[in-house]
């Protein structure tokens, strides 16, 4: 039995099965990137406009000797600040893991030490049971698998409120840990999406079916505040949804490649004179 393994293309990652090496699968996140996302061309548009405001004078030097360098540098704002995100949430989920799982942190980068303190605010208050961590989910019937965060033990009261004391009735969820800037809607298709899925499938790839849910949560966490909020993730509404971006994933990488056949009819070759075959 070997590790998982993944792989990117175009953009998208993919998962292969351990057990069948030749049997790859689309990422939950790189399915769900099929979601139209039209706020996203405006938001990279005024972080192209703000850095050229806020840096005017440098960006001015930079043209008249690199014109090209500078239009590279301003169109890469978005994407800069993508990847700065993206490691701070590496980083913070790598502290997370650890600090449920009980291990001793060490000195922690400066950066980090408020998602620490909220993380362990988070732990203190809601006082959850690891059940398992970064393991991947894994769907038989609709081919799609995804590394989840954890699957905690939670103790709730009537309310629905946490009892860290687990004197409340204790509720069986999937969690996700978010560090963006707001937690978004589509978390529900992601976490939706491991939930309803066949198997799981650890760091030796060694599977087991999906254990029973009661449902799903979210933390968004952030250097400012922390927020432990429940996700639908039904069947009926939901995770149908996701189905249908699985089909349009399929579209979008298979299908559409095939639907148009070579030409049957087309316009006749450019006559090329004796005189232009002689001047090349």
């Amino acid at each position: 039995m070997g590790q998982i393994r993944t792989i990117t293309r175009s953009g998208s990652r993919f998962y292969f099965d351990p057990e069948k090496p030749d049997l790859k699968v689309p990422g939950v996140t790189s399915v769900i990137s099929m979601l139209p996302k039209p706020f996203l061309q405006h938001w990279a548009a005024k972080m192209t406009a703000e850095l050229a405001i806020d840096s005017i004078d440098f960006v001015a030097s930079m043209a008249e000797r690199d014109r090209q360098g500078a239009v590279d540098y301003l169109k890469g704002a978005a994407r800069r600040y993508t990847k700065r995100r993206a490691d701070v949430g590496s980083a913070a989920h790598d502290l997370f893991e650890r600090m449920i799982r009980g291990e001793a942190l060490g000195r922690v980068h400066p950066d980090l030490i408020p998602y620490r303190d909220h993380f362990a605010e988070f732990l203190e208050a809601v006082n959850p049971q690891l059940v398992r961590a970064e393991d991947v989910a894994w769907s038989d019937q609709h081919g799609y698998a995804g590394s989840f965060d954890a699957i905690l033990n939670v103790w709730l009261d009537e309310n629905g409120k946490p009892t860290p004391d687990r004197s409340g009735e204790r509720h069986a969820v999937i969690a996700d840990w978010k560090t963006s800037k707001a937690t978004y809607p589509d978390v529900a298709l992601q976490m939706s999406a491991y939930a309803h899925a066949d198997r799981i499938i650890d760091a030796q790839g060694v599977s087991e079916p999906m254990p029973e849910l009661d449902g799903a949560c979210v933390l968004h966490i952030t250097d400012e505040t922390w927020a432990f909020k429940p996700v639908r993730i039904d069947s009926a509404d939901v995770f149908a949804t996701f189905l249908r971006l699985r089909q349009i994933f399929t579209w979008d990488r298979e299908t559409s490649k095939t639907v148009i056949g070579r030409a049957i009819a087309q316009a006749a070759a450019k006559l090329v004179t004796g005189t232009q075959r002689r001047a090349k």
